[in-house]
């Protein structure tokens, strides 16, 4: 049988790709649960259209987040937090926290999109990447300091 997929799927395709697929396989799992088309005339034209839509809705989501990341661009954040021996945080400062703090400011960004590959534990400056568009992304500076 062959299909449309509808979407990107590891180990067949990427979206608007026609892919030879176990009858079994499109007709129980892909097809119900809208992830591909079976491959006719009609539905090439329809998955053809998808992909303009898709297309426009980057390209404005790409221009949405160069906009935010000029915003961020220059911002430090500081954070202030108990520390114990060894200057070690009691605690963690972690991306929502990142998040609240960016939102306070009035420039709101998701947690999910703060790469944070682990909480922050120590005391310093560290460099945060936001990752606003899979080809757009920002840093901020990281402070934590003591709490007085």
């Amino acid at each position: 049988m062959e299909v449309i997929l509808r979407e990107d799927m590891s180990k067949l395709g990427t979206a608007g790709s026609i892919v030879k697929v176990k009858d079994g396989y499109g007709r129980n799992h892909l097809i119900p649960n809208g992830l591909a088309f079976l491959a006719t005339p009609g539905n090439k034209k329809r998955v053809e259209a998808e992909a303009k839509r898709r297309e426009i809705k980057l390209a404005a989501d790409k221009s949405e987040a160069r906009k935010l990341a000029k915003l961020l661009s220059g911002i430090e954040l500081t954070f202030q937090a108990k520390v114990g021996e060894g200057d070690r945080l009691f605690g963690s400062i972690t991306s929502g926290d990142i998040a609240e703090q960016l939102a306070a400011q009035g420039r709101p960004v998701d947690k999910r999109l703060i790469e944070l590959d682990d909480h922050i534990k120590t005391l310093g400056d560290t460099m945060v990447p936001i990752k606003l568009h899979p080809e757009v992304s920002a840093e901020i500076k990281v402070t934590v300091v003591k709490e007085a």
